[in-house]
Order: structure tokens, then C-alpha cells, then sequence
């Protein structure tokens, strides 16, 4: 989420001291901040030390209007996928992506022909530096390096590596408003063969609801170079609930305003620090 707020004493504290191996204390932790739910990532960093689960509960996705011949419709499901990561530095995490188990479900009405593929999906390395702004300021930036790896079983992925480069920037407004923008360039294999780059760009904006509930709105767009590509853009919104200093549960959906985009996406989600 965008918040990333920290106390007086680890503002005025010299956490360069604490990595992987000398974890940061309890008092000098930043407050928990997670790059889930919304699509744009996070600016700050796990504590040094310390491990974050981020995972979706539970995923489905439908897309009917998608332009493809025959009036096809995709239905997929996915279970458990999730990011686990781990504090280097007072500076940096690292980041393992695991599409834990994907089902993708396509119906070609026009024909009958329904199509089935089930099994693990991709394996993404993730490094995040911050830049700035991780442990005190109004603004926060990071670098996010990331390389996705073929790993998936049943014709789930595009059997290819690629990678990119994200840009998250967290902003506070005030009077309890944050506000996040992202910026990423990617490298991906065109459905023709080759890599083409793809840029993607997305803003937030949270402000708490009541107690330790917090809530969010968002867009997101995608852009491929690759000829004949079409612009991927969702209007995305949810919640998010802090059981406890390192529990939050999350759930929100995430709707198509482009044909290529899938039509409507709901997600239930749990993050975990410790």
C-alpha cells in the first residue's frame, strides 16, 4: 500500500548498521508496507532481517470482449500466489514471485471448443533499493530491477525470460491522503517472436476509512511497441484492514475500460511480516 510511516526514534536512528544477519529491532521498524493490493508497488523496503508474505488468498479473472474472433471468453483462477521477500539492508529486499498454481479456462462460443491448461505458473526475481524517503520525508523513491523466469507447466506462459525495470514513487498529501505513481519498462516476447519493450504507468491514491481500515483507488495502463498491440487500461479499487502490526488482509477487484484488458478481476488477499 502507500503508507509508510515511521516513528521519531527510527527517524532520528543510523539503521545503516542492521542487514540480513543483524536484523533491524522491534522499536526502529517502519510501519508494515506492503506492493499489494494495488498493481503499484511500494516504495519502502522490508526492515533488515526481517521476512514479508504477500499473497493472494484467492484470484478469478474473466475477459469476454477481448477482440478475439469468434466471441472467446477467458476464465482464470489462480490460488496462492505470492511474493516472499526478505530485508538485505536498511536499503534493499529481495524479492521471489511465485505463481503457485494458475487454472486458465478459454470458451470459443462460436465453435464449442473449450480449452484447459492447470499447473505452476512463472518464478520472478525482484531487487528493491530505495533511493529515498524510506525512513522519514514526504516523498519515497525506489529502483526495481526484476527478471521473470519460464518456470510453468502446461503451456501457462510464454516459455520466455524477461525482465524491466520499476520506478515507484510514494508521495504523502496530508490530512491522512497518499498518493503513489509507478512507472515500468518491460521486456517482453511478442506474440511473433522477438522482445519488444512495453511501458506501463499507474497511480494511487489511499486515505484511511475508520480504525485500521484503509481503502484505495486507482489506474493503471499498459503499452506494448509490438505492432497491432492494444492499450491495456483497468480502474482498479480496495480495501485494506490491519489485523495486527504485521497481519493485513486485503480484498479488492480491478475493472477492464479497454477491450484488451481482462473484464473484471476480483482478488482476496493476507500479507504477513515477521
Amino acid at each position: 500500500m502507500i503508507m509508510g510511516m515511521v516513528s521519531a526514534e527510527a527517524m532520528a536512528e543510523d539503521k545503516s548498521q542492521y542487514h540480513l544477519f543483524n536484523p533491524t529491532p522491534r522499536n526502529l521498524m517502519r510501519e508494515m508496507s506492503t506492493d499489494r493490493p494495488d498493481k503499484t508497488e511500494s516504495a519502502y523496503t522490508v526492515d533488515a532481517g526481517h521476512f514479508q508474505v504477500e499473497m493472494d488468498v484467492l484470484t478469478y479473472s474473466y475477459d469476454r470482449d477481448n477482440g478475439l474472433p469468434g466471441d472467446t471468453r477467458v476464465e482464470s483462477l489462480s490460488i496462492a500466489p505470492m511474493n516472499l521477500k526478505v530485508g538485505l539492508c536498511n536499503r534493499a529486499d529481495l524479492q521471489v514471485v511465485v505463481e503457485t498454481y494458475n487454472s486458465v479456462r478459454t470458451h470459443v462460443r462460436a465453435t464449442g471448443q473449450v480449452e484447459r491448461h492447470r499447473g505452476f505458473g512463472d518464478i520472478t526475481m525482484r531487487l528493491k533499493a530505495n533511493m529515498w524517503g524510506n525512513d522519514g520525508g514526504r516523498t519515497a523513491l525506489a529502483l526495481m530491477p526484476f527478471v521473470k523466469l519460464p518456470t510453468n507447466q502446461d503451456d501457462l506462459g510464454n516459455n520466455s525470460v524477461e525482465g524491466g525495470l520499476i520506478a515507484p514513487l510514494a508521495v504523502d498529501l496530508g490530512g491522512g491522503w497518499g498518493m503513489a505513481l509507478m512507472t515500468e519498462v518491460d521486456v517482453v516476447r511478442g506474440d511473433r517472436g522477438g522482445h519488444n519493450p512495453e511501458f506501463i504507468n499507474s497511480i494511487t491514491v489511499g486515505h484511511n476509512i475508520v480504525g485500521d481500515l484503509d481503502g484505495y483507488v486507482e489506474f493503471f495502463s499498459a503499452v506494448s511497441t509490438e505492432e497491432d498491440s492494444e492499450w491495456v487500461g483497468t480502474f482498479d479499487m480496495g480495501l485494506t484492514y490491519g489485523l495486527t502490526e504485521d497481519i493485513q488482509l486485503d480484498a479488492g477487484i480491478n475493472i477492464g475500460v479497454t477491450r484488451s484488458a481482462d473484464d473484471w478481476n476480483p482478488f482476496l488477499g493476507l500479507s504477513w511480516r515477521f
